[in-house]
């Protein structure tokens, strides 16, 4: 690991502390940990990244290339990247006195939940570009992945899609204009679990 990964979180924690936390178990129980959303949203990173890169080792994929030196690296980038919060996204409320945010991290964290959902499907980047502060203005997602290479990309895009619009409908009040999916890569992994 490089120096970047000490890299510490707005709350104060760093991505060595959570990995060791992580590692342990999440052992003793760490509240300052458990009800930071920044340090929930960091943990669910790593741990994607852990079982990604147990996915990769224990498999044999003769038939695929093996991944580049710098992909762990390129990895840890992203998760340190997105455990930031980001903006605060308004979300309306029939009282005008009341003010209720989202943060891009927790939207974040939200589209790539609903990734985990579609099979053969890994997450990598998720941005949101626009004026997203702004009430009504449009946004659009930008969303990075990999794919099995079993799995057809033109039937897994289109349920991310639907789902991520479908998500972000139901939960923010973003007025998304256009969710876009580029894959990066092919895969022989499943999400989460050996396929052997």
């Amino acid at each position: 690991m490089n120096e970047g990964h000490s890299v510490a979180l707005e709350c104060g924690k760093t991505v060595d502390e959570l990995s060791d936390y992580l590692a342990a178990g999440r052992l003793p129980y760490d509240p300052d940990i458990e009800t930071c959303p920044e340090c929930l949203n960091a943990l669910d990173a790593l741990e994607r990244v852990g079982m990604l890169s147990r996915s990769l080792l224990e498999r044999e994929a003769r038939e695929l290339p093996p991944p580049p030196a710098n992909w762990f690296d390129r990895i840890m980038d992203v998760v340190r990247s997105e455990m930031r919060v980001g903006r605060s996204l308004p979300v309306q409320h029939p009282d005008p006195r009341v003010q209720i945010t989202i943060t891009e991290g927790a939207v974040r964290a939200l589209v790539r939940s609903v990734g985990d959902e579609i099979d053969g499907l890994y997450i990598g980047r998720v941005d949101i570009d626009g004026d997203a502060e702004v009430p009504g203005a449009p946004v659009e997602v930008n969303i990075t992945g990999t794919i099995g290479w079993d799995q057809s990309v033109l039937d897994a895009t289109a349920l991310l899609r639907t789902a991520v619009y479908d998500a972000l409908a139901q939960h923010t009040d973003l007025n998304v204009v256009a969710v876009n999916v580029t894959i990066e890569d092919v895969h022989d992994f499943a999400n989460g679990e050996d396929e052997s």
